[in-house]
């Protein structure tokens, strides 16, 4: 029993250790620009335009959970659009690429499978975007919502703030954030463990159209661990192709518990992650229709 709680904690302790460099830059960044543009960093990313997805699909296919998580924090200061956060978190693949190195997957396969997951998030994300620009829906979010959220006082500078203020800021979110990583990281590892990988398998094995629906529900799990699952069942032979990307366009490591944690907005929030879940689940299904396979 110790040595299980060991390893799990050993984990979540890694996982989260894995996300500072991430969260500090993107905080750094982030209050830096603020600081330097006198309120106008909200455009910094909005340059791109109609773009922002595909900037963002390329980005999050970069096998880092981190980059999800910086997506998420910048998503909530107002600086991406909600289809630029969806295109990362589609994209992103996580544990994935490690495992498929570490069991010898064909280069090509791997290319195939990182290339869809790209598209789709460049697709959907646009699309996304697309539709909330046709209802003139338009983001209240901005730094200052982030910074009230944190309690870090660079929201009450009367100048731009220098260097060290910047830094003390950035610090500030880092901090809050990595404490609450660990803590949500500790608890669904213990949680996972206590389950074990046999549930899970007994739960999708040979259910093709349901077994697309939980998988991408075991993907929302906000730890790296749900994606080291459904890419070991997918090479076990456990799950379809269509099934392991329901899941892992849906799982984007711990990017939901820093988006959860750092935006205030949580209707909307639930709304994003229902659109992730049903965009997750749509194109599972079309892979299971379409007999698509890598």
């Amino acid at each position: 029993m110790l040595h299980a709680f060991l390893a799990v904690l050993s984990d979540a302790a890694v996982d989260t250790v894995k996300l500072i460099p991430f969260l500090f830059v993107t905080y750094w960044l982030m209050e830096f620009f603020e600081a330097r543009a006198e309120g106008h960093s909200t455009r910094l990313l909005l340059r791109v335009g109609p773009f922002g997805p595909a900037a963002g699909a390329a980005v999050g296919v970069v096998p880092q959970c981190g980059f999800s998580a910086a997506a998420a924090s910048l998503y909530a200061g107002g600086l991406i659009s909600t289809g630029t956060l969806l295109s990362v978190f589609l994209s992103t693949s996580d544990e994935m690429l490690p495992i498929f190195l570490s069991e010898h997957v064909p280069v090509a396969t791997l290319g195939r499978v990182l290339l869809a997951k790209a598209v789709i998030g460049v697709l959907t994300g646009m699309a996304v975007d697309g539709v909330l620009r046709l209802r003139r829906y338009g983001d209240d979010k901005h730094i200052h919502d982030l910074c009230d959220n944190e309690h870090c006082g660079c929201e009450d500078e009367a100048e731009p703030a220098g260097l060290r203020a910047v830094t003390r800021s950035a610090l500030v979110h880092t901090l809050n954030i990595t404490a609450f990583v660990f803590a949500i990281s500790l608890v669904l590892g213990a949680l996972i463990d206590w389950a074990g990988v046999s549930a899970v398998e007994r739960v999708l094995t040979n259910r093709p159209v349901i077994g697309v629906c939980l998988s991408a529900l075991i993907g929302l799990i906000p730890n790296c661990a749900a994606s080291v699952v459904i890419t070991q069942l997918y090479l076990s032979r456990m799950l379809t192709a269509g099934q392991m990307m329901a899941g892992l366009l849906v799982g984007a490591g711990v990017g939901l518990l820093v988006l959860f944690r750092t935006s205030r907005h949580w209707k909307e929030n639930l709304k994003f992650t229902a659109l992730l879940y049903a965009s997750g689940v749509a194109w599972g299904l079309l892979f299971e229709l379409l007999h698509l396979s890598f």
